[in-house]
Protein backbone atom coordinates (compact mmCIF):
# COMPACT_ATOMS: atom_id res chain seq x y z
CA UNK A 1 0.00 0.00 0.00
CA UNK A 2 1.53 3.56 -0.96
CA UNK A 3 1.58 6.01 1.30
CA UNK A 4 1.64 10.02 1.02
CA UNK A 5 2.29 12.57 4.26
CA UNK A 6 1.63 16.67 2.87
CA UNK A 7 4.70 18.61 2.51
CA UNK A 8 2.81 21.30 4.40
CA UNK A 9 6.20 22.59 6.44
CA UNK A 10 8.05 22.58 3.13
CA UNK A 11 4.99 25.10 1.70
CA UNK A 12 5.53 27.21 4.82
CA UNK A 13 9.26 27.67 4.05
CA UNK A 14 8.55 28.60 0.28
CA UNK A 15 5.54 31.22 1.68
CA UNK A 16 6.85 32.61 4.59
CA UNK A 17 10.49 32.86 4.26
CA UNK A 18 11.36 32.19 0.74
CA UNK A 19 8.48 34.61 -0.54
CA UNK A 20 7.87 36.52 2.49
CA UNK A 21 3.86 36.33 1.80
CA UNK A 22 2.94 39.44 4.51
CA UNK A 23 4.63 41.53 1.70
CA UNK A 24 1.18 40.74 -0.26
CA UNK A 25 -0.86 42.07 2.94
CA UNK A 26 -2.10 44.80 0.40
CA UNK A 27 -3.45 42.62 -1.68
CA UNK A 28 -7.09 41.82 -0.95
CA UNK A 29 -7.53 38.27 0.65
CA UNK A 30 -4.25 37.86 1.73
CA UNK A 31 -4.25 39.97 5.42
CA UNK A 32 -6.89 37.55 5.78
CA UNK A 33 -4.41 34.33 5.55
CA UNK A 34 -2.42 34.95 8.09
CA UNK A 35 0.94 32.56 8.74
CA UNK A 36 -1.09 30.72 11.60
CA UNK A 37 -4.30 30.77 9.29
CA UNK A 38 -2.43 29.46 6.47
CA UNK A 39 -1.21 26.76 8.32
CA UNK A 40 -4.35 25.63 9.84
CA UNK A 41 -6.27 25.84 6.22
CA UNK A 42 -2.82 23.30 5.13
CA UNK A 43 -2.95 21.02 7.82
CA UNK A 44 -6.50 20.48 7.51
CA UNK A 45 -6.45 20.33 3.93
CA UNK A 46 -3.02 17.70 4.55
CA UNK A 47 -5.47 15.64 7.25
CA UNK A 48 -8.28 15.77 4.56
CA UNK A 49 -6.10 14.37 1.80
CA UNK A 50 -3.68 11.50 3.82
CA UNK A 51 -6.69 10.28 5.75
CA UNK A 52 -9.51 10.46 2.81
CA UNK A 53 -8.45 10.71 -0.65
CA UNK A 54 -5.21 8.32 -0.53
CA UNK A 55 -6.68 5.36 0.47
CA UNK A 56 -9.19 5.76 -2.31
CA UNK A 57 -6.53 6.14 -4.87
CA UNK A 58 -5.60 2.41 -5.33
CA UNK A 59 -9.32 1.20 -5.27
CA UNK A 60 -10.44 3.91 -7.57
CA UNK A 61 -8.32 3.08 -10.17
CA UNK A 62 -9.06 -0.83 -10.25
CA UNK A 63 -12.58 -0.04 -9.95
CA UNK A 64 -12.81 2.95 -12.40
CA UNK A 65 -16.26 4.50 -13.62
CA UNK A 66 -18.95 3.00 -14.87
CA UNK A 67 -21.25 4.11 -17.66
CA UNK A 68 -25.20 2.47 -17.80
CA UNK A 69 -27.42 2.04 -20.61
CA UNK A 70 -29.20 5.05 -19.76
CA UNK A 71 -26.06 7.21 -20.11
CA UNK A 72 -25.79 7.84 -16.37
CA UNK A 73 -21.99 7.39 -14.93
CA UNK A 74 -21.12 6.06 -11.47
CA UNK A 75 -17.73 7.30 -9.65
CA UNK A 76 -15.76 4.40 -7.97
CA UNK A 77 -16.77 3.79 -4.48
CA UNK A 78 -16.17 6.01 -1.66
CA UNK A 79 -15.69 8.85 -4.20
CA UNK A 80 -18.93 10.22 -3.66
CA UNK A 81 -18.85 10.50 0.24
CA UNK A 82 -15.14 12.13 -0.68
CA UNK A 83 -16.43 14.66 -2.38
CA UNK A 84 -19.23 15.38 -0.24
CA UNK A 85 -16.84 16.42 2.41
CA UNK A 86 -14.60 18.07 -0.12
CA UNK A 87 -17.61 20.62 -0.24
CA UNK A 88 -18.95 20.30 3.24
CA UNK A 89 -14.75 21.49 3.94
CA UNK A 90 -15.55 24.65 1.78
CA UNK A 91 -12.50 23.70 -0.34
CA UNK A 92 -13.54 24.24 -3.91
CA UNK A 93 -14.33 28.30 -3.21
CA UNK A 94 -10.84 28.79 -0.51
CA UNK A 95 -9.99 31.59 -3.40
CA UNK A 96 -13.20 32.29 -5.18
CA UNK A 97 -14.87 35.92 -5.01
CA UNK A 98 -16.80 36.44 -1.81
CA UNK A 99 -19.63 37.97 -4.05
CA UNK A 100 -20.80 34.13 -4.82
CA UNK A 101 -19.58 32.48 -1.93
CA UNK A 102 -16.28 31.99 -1.95
CA UNK A 103 -13.22 32.41 0.81
CA UNK A 104 -12.10 35.19 -1.25
CA UNK A 105 -8.94 33.85 -0.06
CA UNK A 106 -4.97 34.23 -2.45
CA UNK A 107 -5.27 31.49 -4.83
CA UNK A 108 -1.72 30.50 -4.46
CA UNK A 109 -3.33 28.53 -1.27
CA UNK A 110 -5.86 26.98 -3.81
CA UNK A 111 -2.42 25.83 -5.54
CA UNK A 112 -0.92 24.58 -2.64
CA UNK A 113 -4.23 22.20 -1.93
CA UNK A 114 -4.05 20.96 -5.48
CA UNK A 115 -1.05 19.82 -4.99
CA UNK A 116 -1.82 17.86 -2.08
CA UNK A 117 -5.03 16.72 -3.49
CA UNK A 118 -3.69 15.44 -6.47
CA UNK A 119 -0.66 13.71 -5.01
CA UNK A 120 -3.14 11.98 -2.81
CA UNK A 121 -5.44 10.86 -5.54
CA UNK A 122 -5.01 12.80 -9.25
CA UNK A 123 -8.08 10.64 -10.83
CA UNK A 124 -10.31 12.16 -7.78
CA UNK A 125 -8.74 15.76 -7.69
CA UNK A 126 -9.37 16.13 -11.37
CA UNK A 127 -13.40 16.79 -10.60
CA UNK A 128 -13.16 19.75 -8.94
CA UNK A 129 -9.82 21.30 -10.57
CA UNK A 130 -11.93 21.24 -13.58
CA UNK A 131 -14.76 23.54 -11.92
CA UNK A 132 -12.18 25.79 -10.76
CA UNK A 133 -11.15 26.64 -14.58
CA UNK A 134 -15.04 26.72 -15.45
CA UNK A 135 -15.52 29.44 -12.75
CA UNK A 136 -12.45 31.50 -13.93
CA UNK A 137 -13.83 31.00 -17.55
CA UNK A 138 -17.20 32.63 -16.36
CA UNK A 139 -15.80 35.18 -14.06
CA UNK A 140 -14.43 36.99 -16.67
CA UNK A 141 -16.76 36.90 -19.79
CA UNK A 142 -20.10 35.48 -18.63
CA UNK A 143 -22.52 37.83 -18.44
CA UNK A 144 -23.90 39.22 -14.80
CA UNK A 145 -27.17 36.70 -15.30
CA UNK A 146 -25.08 33.69 -16.05
CA UNK A 147 -22.46 34.67 -13.14
CA UNK A 148 -25.78 35.08 -10.51
CA UNK A 149 -27.21 31.79 -12.24
CA UNK A 150 -24.37 29.13 -12.07
CA UNK A 151 -21.49 30.57 -9.59
CA UNK A 152 -22.73 30.52 -6.78
CA UNK A 153 -23.46 26.54 -7.29
CA UNK A 154 -20.29 25.96 -8.68
CA UNK A 155 -18.09 27.37 -6.21
CA UNK A 156 -19.80 25.78 -3.49
CA UNK A 157 -19.46 22.54 -5.37
CA UNK A 158 -22.88 21.37 -5.85
CA UNK A 159 -22.56 21.90 -9.56
CA UNK A 160 -19.30 20.54 -11.57
CA UNK A 161 -17.82 22.00 -14.70
CA UNK A 162 -16.55 20.72 -17.51
CA UNK A 163 -14.61 21.90 -21.13
CA UNK A 164 -15.61 20.66 -24.00
CA UNK A 165 -12.94 21.34 -26.87
CA UNK A 166 -11.51 18.48 -28.25
CA UNK A 167 -13.58 16.61 -31.28
CA UNK A 168 -12.83 13.26 -32.99
CA UNK A 169 -10.93 14.62 -35.81
CA UNK A 170 -9.61 17.68 -34.10
CA UNK A 171 -7.58 18.62 -30.88
CA UNK A 172 -5.28 20.74 -31.31
CA UNK A 173 -6.43 22.24 -34.53
CA UNK A 174 -9.75 23.52 -32.72
CA UNK A 175 -10.27 25.26 -36.47
CA UNK A 176 -11.78 22.47 -37.89
CA UNK A 177 -14.30 21.76 -35.07
CA UNK A 178 -18.00 20.95 -36.90
CA UNK A 179 -19.89 20.90 -33.16
CA UNK A 180 -22.72 23.79 -34.66
CA UNK A 181 -24.83 25.85 -32.80
CA UNK A 182 -28.10 27.90 -33.70
CA UNK A 183 -29.43 30.73 -32.90
CA UNK A 184 -33.07 30.57 -31.14
CA UNK A 185 -35.39 33.78 -31.38
CA UNK A 186 -35.16 34.04 -27.45
CA UNK A 187 -31.51 34.51 -27.85
CA UNK A 188 -30.19 30.71 -26.89
CA UNK A 189 -28.50 28.35 -29.45
CA UNK A 190 -29.18 24.48 -29.60
CA UNK A 191 -26.10 22.55 -29.91
CA UNK A 192 -25.27 19.74 -32.18
CA UNK A 193 -22.38 17.91 -31.91
CA UNK A 194 -19.96 15.63 -30.62
CA UNK A 195 -17.02 16.13 -28.18
CA UNK A 196 -14.09 13.22 -26.90
CA UNK A 197 -11.96 13.17 -23.69
CA UNK A 198 -14.52 14.88 -21.26
CA UNK A 199 -12.98 14.90 -18.11
CA UNK A 200 -15.50 14.45 -15.31
CA UNK A 201 -18.61 14.68 -18.54
CA UNK A 202 -21.04 12.65 -16.33
CA UNK A 203 -21.16 11.70 -12.93
CA UNK A 204 -22.80 11.13 -10.26
CA UNK A 205 -20.88 13.72 -7.43
CA UNK A 206 -22.96 16.50 -8.26
CA UNK A 207 -26.20 17.63 -8.68
CA UNK A 208 -25.81 19.05 -12.02
CA UNK A 209 -22.80 19.66 -14.64
CA UNK A 210 -22.13 23.03 -16.24
CA UNK A 211 -20.50 22.26 -19.54
CA UNK A 212 -18.62 25.41 -21.25
CA UNK A 213 -18.71 24.48 -25.23
CA UNK A 214 -16.41 25.50 -28.06
CA UNK A 215 -19.28 25.55 -31.38
CA UNK A 216 -19.64 27.38 -34.36
CA UNK A 217 -22.33 29.83 -35.43
CA UNK A 218 -23.98 28.81 -38.06
CA UNK A 219 -23.17 31.30 -40.93
CA UNK A 220 -19.33 32.12 -38.41
CA UNK A 221 -16.75 31.81 -40.59
CA UNK A 222 -14.09 28.98 -41.03
CA UNK A 223 -11.08 28.27 -38.74
CA UNK A 224 -10.44 29.57 -35.15
CA UNK A 225 -12.12 33.21 -36.39
CA UNK A 226 -15.40 31.26 -36.64
CA UNK A 227 -15.24 29.66 -32.75
CA UNK A 228 -17.97 30.79 -29.98
CA UNK A 229 -18.53 29.67 -26.37
CA UNK A 230 -21.17 29.04 -24.64
CA UNK A 231 -22.44 27.30 -21.49
CA UNK A 232 -24.59 24.52 -21.94
CA UNK A 233 -26.15 23.21 -18.48
CA UNK A 234 -26.62 19.48 -18.13
CA UNK A 235 -30.04 19.74 -16.40
CA UNK A 236 -31.50 23.75 -17.03
CA UNK A 237 -31.80 26.25 -14.57
CA UNK A 238 -35.61 27.82 -14.57
CA UNK A 239 -35.64 31.19 -13.24
CA UNK A 240 -35.68 30.82 -9.92
CA UNK A 241 -32.95 29.03 -9.87
CA UNK A 242 -34.37 25.54 -9.24
CA UNK A 243 -33.22 22.39 -11.17
CA UNK A 244 -35.59 22.09 -14.72
CA UNK A 245 -35.83 19.64 -17.12
CA UNK A 246 -32.95 17.89 -18.19
CA UNK A 247 -30.87 19.11 -21.35
CA UNK A 248 -30.19 17.67 -24.67
CA UNK A 249 -26.25 16.23 -23.62
CA UNK A 250 -25.30 13.01 -22.70
CA UNK A 251 -22.19 10.85 -22.46
CA UNK A 252 -22.06 8.08 -24.94
CA UNK A 253 -19.04 6.26 -23.89
CA UNK A 254 -16.62 5.92 -21.13
CA UNK A 255 -13.10 6.27 -22.77
CA UNK A 256 -10.51 3.01 -22.01
CA UNK A 257 -7.34 4.71 -20.99
CA UNK A 258 -4.29 4.19 -19.60
CA UNK A 259 -4.53 5.93 -16.10
CA UNK A 260 -6.53 7.86 -14.15
CA UNK A 261 -9.12 5.55 -13.97
CA UNK A 262 -11.35 7.08 -11.38
CA UNK A 263 -12.44 9.90 -13.38
CA UNK A 264 -14.67 9.98 -15.99
CA UNK A 265 -13.47 10.80 -19.10
CA UNK A 266 -16.49 10.83 -21.48
CA UNK A 267 -17.94 10.74 -25.15
CA UNK A 268 -20.42 13.78 -24.54
CA UNK A 269 -23.14 14.00 -27.49
CA UNK A 270 -24.90 17.07 -27.97
CA UNK A 271 -28.24 16.75 -29.58
CA UNK A 272 -29.81 20.16 -30.15
CA UNK A 273 -28.99 21.20 -26.86
CA UNK A 274 -30.20 24.49 -25.48
CA UNK A 275 -26.51 26.68 -24.84
CA UNK A 276 -26.22 30.69 -24.32
CA UNK A 277 -23.27 32.46 -25.44
CA UNK A 278 -20.50 32.89 -23.12
CA UNK A 279 -18.73 36.52 -24.51
CA UNK A 280 -18.79 37.64 -27.67
CA UNK A 281 -19.42 35.78 -31.32
CA UNK A 282 -16.90 33.95 -32.51
CA UNK A 283 -14.49 35.32 -29.81
CA UNK A 284 -14.64 31.83 -28.25
CA UNK A 285 -10.93 30.59 -28.27
CA UNK A 286 -10.24 33.82 -26.51
CA UNK A 287 -12.35 33.08 -24.13
CA UNK A 288 -11.39 29.40 -23.59
CA UNK A 289 -8.42 30.58 -23.60
CA UNK A 290 -8.92 32.04 -19.70
CA UNK A 291 -10.04 28.63 -18.62
CA UNK A 292 -7.44 26.62 -20.37
CA UNK A 293 -4.05 28.40 -18.95
CA UNK A 294 -6.07 27.54 -15.14
CA UNK A 295 -5.77 24.22 -16.62
CA UNK A 296 -2.31 24.44 -18.02
CA UNK A 297 -0.65 25.59 -14.36
CA UNK A 298 -3.41 23.10 -12.89
CA UNK A 299 -1.68 20.17 -15.04
CA UNK A 300 2.01 21.42 -14.53
CA UNK A 301 1.00 20.97 -10.78
CA UNK A 302 0.04 17.75 -11.01
CA UNK A 303 3.48 16.47 -12.67
CA UNK A 304 5.00 17.92 -9.45
CA UNK A 305 2.48 16.30 -7.53
CA UNK A 306 2.88 12.49 -8.84
CA UNK A 307 6.53 13.05 -8.34
CA UNK A 308 6.39 14.05 -4.95
CA UNK A 309 4.23 11.53 -3.86
CA UNK A 310 6.54 8.78 -6.23
CA UNK A 311 9.41 9.95 -4.18
CA UNK A 312 8.09 9.74 -0.84
CA UNK A 313 7.30 6.29 -1.43
CA UNK A 314 10.68 5.61 -3.31
CA UNK A 315 12.49 7.15 -0.43
CA UNK A 316 10.87 4.58 1.93
CA UNK A 317 11.98 1.56 0.29
CA UNK A 318 15.02 2.41 -0.40
CA UNK A 319 15.40 2.60 3.33
CA UNK A 320 13.67 -1.02 4.31
CA UNK A 321 14.87 -2.75 1.21
CA UNK A 322 17.50 -4.89 2.18
CA UNK A 323 20.45 -5.84 -1.19
CA UNK A 324 24.22 -5.93 -1.15
CA UNK A 325 26.79 -4.20 0.74
CA UNK A 326 27.81 -0.22 0.00
CA UNK A 327 30.85 -0.27 -2.07
CA UNK A 328 32.69 1.10 0.73
CA UNK A 329 32.25 -1.62 3.04
CA UNK A 330 29.11 -2.80 5.59
CA UNK A 331 27.02 -0.11 6.72
CA UNK A 332 24.46 -2.35 8.82
CA UNK A 333 26.96 -5.25 9.81
CA UNK A 334 24.02 -6.91 12.29
CA UNK A 335 21.47 -7.42 9.27
CA UNK A 336 21.86 -9.82 6.30
CA UNK A 337 22.71 -6.67 3.94
CA UNK A 338 22.51 -2.86 3.60
CA UNK A 339 19.13 -1.03 2.63
CA UNK A 340 19.87 -0.01 -0.95
CA UNK A 341 20.22 3.35 0.17
CA UNK A 342 23.55 2.90 0.86
CA UNK A 343 24.28 2.96 -3.00
CA UNK A 344 25.68 6.13 -4.81
CA UNK A 345 23.20 5.36 -7.98
CA UNK A 346 20.41 5.05 -5.56
CA UNK A 347 21.20 8.50 -4.45
CA UNK A 348 21.56 9.77 -7.57
CA UNK A 349 17.99 9.02 -8.53
CA UNK A 350 16.55 10.17 -5.47
CA UNK A 351 18.41 13.13 -5.17
CA UNK A 352 17.68 14.08 -8.71
CA UNK A 353 13.86 14.02 -7.88
CA UNK A 354 14.31 15.88 -4.80
CA UNK A 355 16.19 18.61 -6.29
CA UNK A 356 13.63 18.85 -8.88
CA UNK A 357 10.20 18.80 -6.86
CA UNK A 358 11.37 21.31 -3.78
CA UNK A 359 12.67 24.08 -6.95
CA UNK A 360 9.58 22.93 -8.91
CA UNK A 361 7.25 24.02 -5.88
CA UNK A 362 9.05 26.42 -5.30
CA UNK A 363 8.18 27.95 -8.88
CA UNK A 364 4.48 27.01 -8.86
CA UNK A 365 4.23 29.32 -5.86
CA UNK A 366 6.29 32.32 -6.92
CA UNK A 367 4.07 31.90 -10.56
CA UNK A 368 0.61 31.26 -8.09
CA UNK A 369 1.78 34.78 -6.21
CA UNK A 370 1.97 36.16 -9.86
CA UNK A 371 -1.31 35.35 -10.36
CA UNK A 372 -2.93 36.74 -7.56
CA UNK A 373 -0.76 39.87 -7.99
CA UNK A 374 -2.55 39.84 -11.31
CA UNK A 375 -6.19 39.55 -10.79
CA UNK A 376 -6.33 41.56 -7.07
CA UNK A 377 -3.35 44.50 -7.14
CA UNK A 378 -4.62 48.24 -8.12
CA UNK A 379 -1.44 48.85 -9.74
CA UNK A 380 -1.82 48.63 -13.62
CA UNK A 381 2.19 48.55 -14.11
CA UNK A 382 2.52 45.28 -11.53
CA UNK A 383 -0.44 43.47 -13.15
CA UNK A 384 1.14 43.89 -16.18
CA UNK A 385 4.75 42.69 -15.15
CA UNK A 386 2.55 39.83 -12.88
CA UNK A 387 0.74 39.02 -16.24
CA UNK A 388 3.52 38.75 -18.83
CA UNK A 389 5.26 36.42 -15.92
CA UNK A 390 2.22 34.26 -15.85
CA UNK A 391 2.11 34.20 -19.91
CA UNK A 392 5.69 33.61 -20.08
CA UNK A 393 5.83 30.92 -17.37
CA UNK A 394 2.82 29.26 -17.96
CA UNK A 395 4.14 26.77 -20.72
CA UNK A 396 7.14 26.23 -18.85
CA UNK A 397 5.38 25.22 -16.13
CA UNK A 398 2.77 22.56 -17.73
CA UNK A 399 5.60 21.52 -20.25
CA UNK A 400 8.73 21.18 -18.09
CA UNK A 401 6.84 19.78 -15.03
CA UNK A 402 4.82 16.96 -16.73
CA UNK A 403 7.87 15.79 -18.57
CA UNK A 404 10.61 16.00 -15.52
CA UNK A 405 7.24 14.66 -13.17
CA UNK A 406 6.79 11.62 -15.17
CA UNK A 407 9.97 11.02 -15.79
CA UNK A 408 10.52 10.98 -11.81
CA UNK A 409 7.22 8.58 -11.46
CA UNK A 410 9.62 6.51 -13.79
CA UNK A 411 12.71 6.96 -11.55
CA UNK A 412 10.79 6.12 -8.56
CA UNK A 413 9.40 3.00 -9.74
CA UNK A 414 12.84 1.64 -10.81
CA UNK A 415 13.96 2.27 -6.86
CA UNK A 416 11.65 -0.96 -6.46
CA UNK A 417 12.89 -3.25 -9.04
CA UNK A 418 10.47 -5.76 -10.13
CA UNK A 419 8.34 -4.65 -7.23
CA UNK A 420 7.46 -1.73 -8.78
CA UNK A 421 6.02 -3.60 -12.02
CA UNK A 422 3.38 -5.09 -9.95
CA UNK A 423 0.18 -3.10 -8.95
CA UNK A 424 0.51 -3.78 -5.26
CA UNK A 425 3.31 -1.34 -4.13
CA UNK A 426 1.57 1.46 -6.35
CA UNK A 427 4.47 2.79 -8.29
CA UNK A 428 2.94 1.28 -11.79
CA UNK A 429 -0.23 3.63 -11.13
CA UNK A 430 2.06 6.81 -10.78
CA UNK A 431 3.37 6.03 -14.26
CA UNK A 432 0.28 5.67 -15.78
CA UNK A 433 -1.44 8.28 -14.14
CA UNK A 434 1.35 11.29 -14.70
CA UNK A 435 1.30 10.18 -18.02
CA UNK A 436 -1.77 12.00 -19.15
CA UNK A 437 -0.10 15.41 -17.77
CA UNK A 438 2.14 15.44 -21.05
CA UNK A 439 -0.46 15.26 -23.43
CA UNK A 440 -3.77 17.04 -22.52
CA UNK A 441 -4.78 20.86 -21.88
CA UNK A 442 -2.22 21.21 -24.89
CA UNK A 443 0.49 18.34 -25.54
CA UNK A 444 3.94 19.33 -24.26
CA UNK A 445 5.50 20.22 -28.08
CA UNK A 446 2.69 22.58 -28.55
CA UNK A 447 4.30 23.80 -25.20
CA UNK A 448 7.27 24.69 -26.24
CA UNK A 449 6.07 26.08 -29.65
CA UNK A 450 3.67 28.34 -27.90
CA UNK A 451 6.54 29.64 -25.63
CA UNK A 452 9.22 29.90 -28.40
CA UNK A 453 6.47 31.01 -31.52
CA UNK A 454 4.36 33.69 -29.17
CA UNK A 455 5.72 33.79 -26.02
CA UNK A 456 9.05 35.40 -26.26
CA UNK A 457 8.07 37.53 -29.22
CA UNK A 458 5.04 38.83 -27.65
CA UNK A 459 5.10 42.51 -26.50
CA UNK A 460 8.51 43.10 -28.51
CA UNK A 461 9.80 40.43 -25.71
CA UNK A 462 8.89 42.47 -22.77
CA UNK A 463 8.25 39.12 -20.71
CA UNK A 464 11.26 37.48 -21.54
CA UNK A 465 13.42 40.53 -20.80
CA UNK A 466 12.11 41.58 -17.59
CA UNK A 467 12.91 37.80 -17.05
CA UNK A 468 16.51 37.77 -17.51
CA UNK A 469 16.46 41.53 -15.75
CA UNK A 470 15.48 39.96 -12.73
CA UNK A 471 18.02 36.95 -13.01
CA UNK A 472 20.89 39.04 -13.69
CA UNK A 473 20.39 41.76 -10.85
CA UNK A 474 20.17 39.16 -8.29
CA UNK A 475 23.07 37.41 -9.28
CA UNK A 476 24.97 40.76 -9.71
CA UNK A 477 23.94 41.40 -6.24
CA UNK A 478 25.07 38.28 -4.82
CA UNK A 479 28.72 37.64 -6.58
CA UNK A 480 30.34 39.21 -3.62
CA UNK A 481 28.91 36.24 -0.95
CA UNK A 482 31.51 33.45 -0.77
CA UNK A 483 28.57 31.42 0.12
CA UNK A 484 25.87 32.39 -2.35
CA UNK A 485 28.45 32.59 -4.84
CA UNK A 486 28.47 28.63 -4.97
CA UNK A 487 25.56 28.55 -5.97
CA UNK A 488 24.57 31.95 -8.71
CA UNK A 489 27.46 31.18 -10.49
CA UNK A 490 26.17 28.08 -12.13
CA UNK A 491 22.64 29.91 -12.11
CA UNK A 492 24.95 32.68 -14.05
CA UNK A 493 26.16 30.30 -16.82
CA UNK A 494 22.65 28.91 -17.31
CA UNK A 495 21.26 31.67 -17.71
CA UNK A 496 23.58 32.69 -20.57
CA UNK A 497 22.98 29.46 -22.36
CA UNK A 498 19.47 30.72 -21.95
CA UNK A 499 20.60 34.06 -23.55
CA UNK A 500 22.34 32.77 -26.14
CA UNK A 501 19.45 30.30 -27.68
CA UNK A 502 17.10 33.65 -27.34
CA UNK A 503 19.56 35.49 -29.40
CA UNK A 504 20.21 32.17 -31.94
CA UNK A 505 16.42 31.93 -32.38
CA UNK A 506 16.02 36.16 -33.18
CA UNK A 507 18.92 35.38 -35.67
CA UNK A 508 18.09 32.34 -37.06
CA UNK A 509 14.43 31.32 -36.94
CA UNK A 510 12.56 34.44 -38.23
CA UNK A 511 13.63 33.55 -42.22
CA UNK A 512 13.52 29.74 -41.00
CA UNK A 513 10.63 28.72 -38.79
CA UNK A 514 12.22 25.00 -38.83
CA UNK A 515 14.61 26.17 -36.34
CA UNK A 516 12.50 27.45 -34.19
CA UNK A 517 10.42 23.97 -34.19
CA UNK A 518 13.21 21.83 -34.16
CA UNK A 519 14.86 23.95 -30.94
CA UNK A 520 11.52 24.17 -29.19
CA UNK A 521 11.74 21.23 -26.81
CA UNK A 522 15.12 22.12 -25.61
CA UNK A 523 14.90 25.51 -25.28
CA UNK A 524 11.44 24.81 -22.92
CA UNK A 525 13.71 22.57 -20.65
CA UNK A 526 16.48 24.86 -20.51
CA UNK A 527 14.16 27.79 -19.84
CA UNK A 528 12.78 25.47 -17.22
CA UNK A 529 16.74 24.54 -15.80
CA UNK A 530 17.38 28.03 -15.40
CA UNK A 531 13.85 29.30 -13.07
CA UNK A 532 14.29 26.11 -11.37
CA UNK A 533 17.83 26.91 -10.37
CA UNK A 534 16.72 30.47 -10.15
CA UNK A 535 14.11 28.95 -7.07
CA UNK A 536 17.22 26.99 -5.82
CA UNK A 537 18.82 30.22 -5.08
CA UNK A 538 16.24 32.50 -3.50
CA UNK A 539 15.76 28.97 -1.18
CA UNK A 540 19.23 28.92 -0.65
CA UNK A 541 19.24 32.44 0.75
CA UNK A 542 15.99 32.02 3.07
CA UNK A 543 17.56 28.91 4.37
CA UNK A 544 21.11 30.12 5.32
CA UNK A 545 18.76 33.48 6.94
CA UNK A 546 16.56 31.01 8.70
CA UNK A 547 19.51 29.10 10.08
CA UNK A 548 21.62 32.67 10.86
CA UNK A 549 18.20 34.14 13.30
CA UNK A 550 18.13 30.83 14.94
CA UNK A 551 21.63 30.87 15.84
CA UNK A 552 21.60 26.92 14.95
CA UNK A 553 23.84 26.14 11.92
CA UNK A 554 22.77 22.42 12.47
CA UNK A 555 18.95 22.51 11.52
CA UNK A 556 18.72 19.14 9.69
CA UNK A 557 15.78 20.23 7.45
CA UNK A 558 17.81 23.47 6.39
CA UNK A 559 21.45 22.16 5.83
CA UNK A 560 19.26 19.23 3.30
CA UNK A 561 18.70 21.76 1.58
CA UNK A 562 21.45 23.38 1.17
CA UNK A 563 22.92 20.01 0.01
CA UNK A 564 20.04 19.51 -2.52
CA UNK A 565 20.87 23.08 -3.82
CA UNK A 566 24.57 21.86 -4.60
CA UNK A 567 23.15 18.56 -6.43
CA UNK A 568 20.72 20.46 -8.37
CA UNK A 569 23.51 23.00 -9.45
CA UNK A 570 26.34 20.55 -10.14
CA UNK A 571 24.51 17.46 -11.62
CA UNK A 572 21.71 18.98 -12.89
CA UNK A 573 21.93 22.44 -14.50
CA UNK A 574 24.84 21.64 -16.32
CA UNK A 575 22.33 19.98 -19.38
CA UNK A 576 21.53 23.42 -20.01
CA UNK A 577 24.91 23.54 -22.25
CA UNK A 578 24.01 20.38 -24.04
CA UNK A 579 20.43 22.26 -24.70
CA UNK A 580 21.81 25.26 -26.31
CA UNK A 581 24.04 22.68 -28.86
CA UNK A 582 21.01 20.64 -29.63
CA UNK A 583 19.49 24.31 -30.19
CA UNK A 584 22.79 25.56 -31.93
CA UNK A 585 22.21 22.50 -34.70
CA UNK A 586 19.29 24.12 -36.02
CA UNK A 587 16.61 22.05 -38.03
CA UNK A 588 18.65 20.76 -40.89
CA UNK A 589 19.19 17.20 -40.02
CA UNK A 590 15.80 16.75 -38.40
CA UNK A 591 14.28 17.91 -41.66
CA UNK A 592 15.87 16.75 -44.44
CA UNK A 593 14.50 13.14 -45.08
CA UNK A 594 11.54 12.83 -47.29
CA UNK A 595 8.29 11.29 -44.98
CA UNK A 596 8.65 7.58 -46.85
CA UNK A 597 12.09 7.57 -45.58
CA UNK A 598 10.41 6.96 -42.06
Amino acid sequence: MPRYTAPVDEVLFLLNDVFQIARYDNLPGFADASSDVTAAILGEAAKFCEEVLQPLNQTGDSEGCTRHPDGRVTTPPGFKEAYRRLIEGGWLGLSAPTAYGGQGLPATLTAVVNEFLCSANMAFSMYPGLVQGAVAALLLHGDEQQKATYLPKMISGEWAGTMNLTEPHCGTDLGLLRTKAVKQADGSYRLSGTKIFISGGEQDLTENIVHLVLARIEGAPEGTKGISLFVVPKILVDADGSLGERNGVSCGSIEHKMGIHGNSTCVMNYDNAVGWLVGEENRGLAAMFTMMNEARLGVGIQGLALSEVAYQNAVAYAKERLQGRALSGAKFADKPADPIIVHPDVRRTLMSIRAFNEAARALVLWTALKGDVAHRSEDEAERQAADDHMGLLTPVIKGVLTDRGFANTVAAQQMFGGHGYIAETGMEQFVRDARISMIYEGANGIQALDLVGRKLPRDGGRAVMAFFNEVQTYIAERTDDAVMKAYVAPLATALGHLQQATMWFMQNAIGKPDNAGAGSHDYMHLFGLVALGYMWCRIVEAARGKQAAQGNDGDAQLDAKLVTARFFMERMLPETAVQLARIKAGADAVMSLPAEAF
